[in-house]
């Protein structure tokens, strides 16, 4: 391990994690911030997409990480620091005390991207997700149903806050997405190569429990509260989730789990992960 030892909260080396919580608001060109073991030992995993840049602990994390920090390459600096000091450099009381900083993969093209999926797969499309909770719920249950991938619309948050992928126990560093697109982009790039695109709506006539999935399916999701937009919904084929009780949604991160769960359950995509 590259481990260097921090004693001023003002050290150079470790500016780029210097008042986390401000700078996640502004972006880091390129760089993002993750906190916690588990997001930790997916970033040094080789099933991560996005590479190591730094480290930096809380000495007294030391000992229980070196079996995780030992896989980062040789050039990547770990850098140690006493509670109060790592606390200093954060700007707030770092509990977990590990935070790592690592570079956003280059995303492909959309049709690159689509056509290199998979004759069955399943693929989730997120509009207008602003709250970074679902965010990294969308990911989190993506990764876990065996999704081959998300696309995301220009209105989405970014996967890469910190809070988004410490949600997605790490699986927003591993899952491989595209964002930037608009609605009708992505209806029809997935459209084009064969994949048939559900609308999740409350106002739908037809269920899920009655889908029976196409090889290749794409379920598109809205935020909470204003969903899908009519026209996006026309180009789709809508589908609802019933409910009971007196409500008519989910939130969107269990929405999607529900959803997934049936799409792969189901035979459409459950090789991707597998």
């Amino acid at each position: 391990m590259n481990l260097i030892p921090v004693f001023d909260i003002d050290d150079l080396r470790i500016s780029a994690f210097r008042d986390v919580k401000e700078r996640d608001l502004t972006g880091r060109k390129g760089l993002f911030v993750a906190e916690g073991e588990v997001v930790l030992r997916v970033l040094a995993s080789s099933a991560s997409r996005c590479a190591p840049v730094a480290v930096l602990i809380a000495e007294k994390r030391l000992e229980a990480l070196r079996e995780i920090l030992e896989r980062l390459p040789d050039d990547v600096p770990v850098h140690i620091a006493p509670q109060d000091v790592l606390d200093g450099i954060a700007g707030f009381h770092l509990h977990r005390g590990i935070l790592a900083l690592g570079r956003k993969p280059e995303a492909p093209a959309l049709g690159v991207f689509l056509d290199g999926l998979p004759e069955r797969a399943v693929v989730v499309g997120a509009c207008g997700i602003g709250n970074h909770d679902n965010m990294g719920g969308l990911f989190r249950n993506a990764a876990a149903f065996g999704a081959a991938g998300l696309l995301l619309d220009k209105t989405c948050c970014d996967p890469f806050y910190r809070k988004a992928i410490r949600v997605s126990v790490g699986a927003a560093l591993r899952t491989p997405f595209i964002a930037g697109v608009t609605a009708t982009t992505m209806v029809e790039a997935l459209e084009a190569r064969g994949f048939e695109v559900l609308a999740l709506t409350p106002s739908a006539a037809e269920t899920l429990s009655e889908l029976k999935p196409a090889p290749r399916t794409a379920i598109l999701l809205g935020s909470e509260g204003p969903g899908l937009s009519p026209e996006v919904i026309g180009r789709c084929r809508p589908l609802a989730i019933r409910m009971s009780g007196g409500f008519d949604s989910l939130n969107v991160a269990a929405t999607s789990a529900v959803a997934l769960h049936h799409l792969t359950t189901m035979g459409a995509g459950w090789v991707a992960a597998n």
